[in-house]
């Protein structure tokens, strides 16, 4: 068994799950009962993930090909596809240890850390710019640079890969000897990039619920608001524990058979946070709304969700020119 030895302990993990369920030859009744729950959660995060994969596979072609981006779809879009790639290297990896005879190779460990991180950045940028937006309103729409969203998505995309492959390249990601000098440093900052987004997200979360929720000069509650609030409340419960888990297994890498079952258990929470998050755009959108154009239902329903102005029409009413442009004088 080989579940313990390397310096990074969460790229240790994954492939001697794999090894250590195909060593079940003789076993007690415990340990089969044991080996069960461990192919249920694996068959569970299969279903999980391959649904979540076709939502978010809808949320990139509508975003992508078919709607006028504007500053907060970008995120949404770029989200998406951090989602996408997640749910695709959890797919492979359950794929492993269902079919047996498959071996996948390490480097989709290193993709699935990269889109964990490129994920937790973009809901965290998300979330304080529409915190900056309720707090300085004059200052976002008279000062922000026409393409601050593109620019830091572009941005959060480089420093989550250079984060990644360098955690790959001396933590034993890519290749099986660890470098015993570099690997602790490069956790370290890893955490604490990871506990600064946290920290951000958390922050100004409670100052955008604080805006809408308490005091005199609350502001008007939006769908954007919605889907931002709900967003990240799902990451919190669902999308948060794979996080804590790889914190654990960086820290406490000496009896990582402990973690085992709660990795498990992660990996399937981490796939029902990102299969969620385009059910939330879409019950967001359709919200008190009885209309309904099979032609385009699914592209209206998503531009409502990030509509960022006040409910003007009755339920029932199809969306002006002007609420499907989704306040587009802030494009990317």
């Amino acid at each position: 068994m080989a579940l313990s030895g390397t310096s990074g302990g969460f790229s240790t993990l994954n492939p001697s799950v794999t090894a250590w369920s195909s060593e079940f030859t003789s076993i007690s009744g415990r340990e089969q009962t044991f080996k069960t729950e461990f192919l249920t959660l694996e068959l569970l995060t299969a279903i999980v993930a391959l649904v979540g994969l076709a939502e978010n596979s809808m949320v990139l072609w509508l975003l992508g090909f078919r709607m006028r981006r504007n500053a907060f779809s970008v995120y949404i879009l770029n989200l998406a596809g951090a989602d996408f790639l997640l749910l695709s290297c959890h797919i492979i990896d359950a794929l492993e240890t269902l079919i047996i005879s498959i071996s996948i190779p390490h480097f989709f460990m290193t993709v699935s850390v990269f889109a964990y991180i490129s994920g937790l950045s973009f809901l965290s940028a998300i979330s304080t710019e529409r915190c900056l937006s309720v707090l300085w309103p004059i200052w976002y729409r008279c000062r922000r640079p026409r393409h601050m969203s593109t620019v830091m998505c572009a941005l959060l995309w480089a420093l989550s890969l250079l984060l990644s492959i360098l955690e790959g390249n001396y933590c034993g990601f890519l290749v099986r000897k660890v470098h015993h000098v570099w690997c602790p440093v490069l956790d370290f900052i890893t955490v604490a990039w990871l506990t600064l987004l946290f920290v951000l997200l958390t922050g100004s979360s409670l100052a955008l619920m604080t805006r809408l929720l308490c005091g005199s000069n609350r502001v008007p509650l939006t769908r954007l608001y919605a889907t931002v609030v709900l967003t990240v409340l799902v990451f919190f419960l669902c999308g948060l524990p794979f996080g804590i888990i790889w914190f654990l297994l960086i820290w406490f890498q000496k009896d990582l058979d402990a973690f085992v079952p709660h990795f498990l258990a992660a990996v399937l929470l981490s796939c029902v946070n990102s299969g969620a998050n385009p059910i939330i755009y879409f019950f967001v959108g359709s919200f008190r709304q009885r209309w309904w154009k099979p032609r385009h239902a699914l592209r209206l329903v998503l531009q409502r969700a990030l509509q960022d102005t006040p409910e003007v029409d009755e339920p029932g009413e199809s969306l002006s020119g002007e609420t499907l442009a989704m306040s587009g004088n802030l494009v990317s």
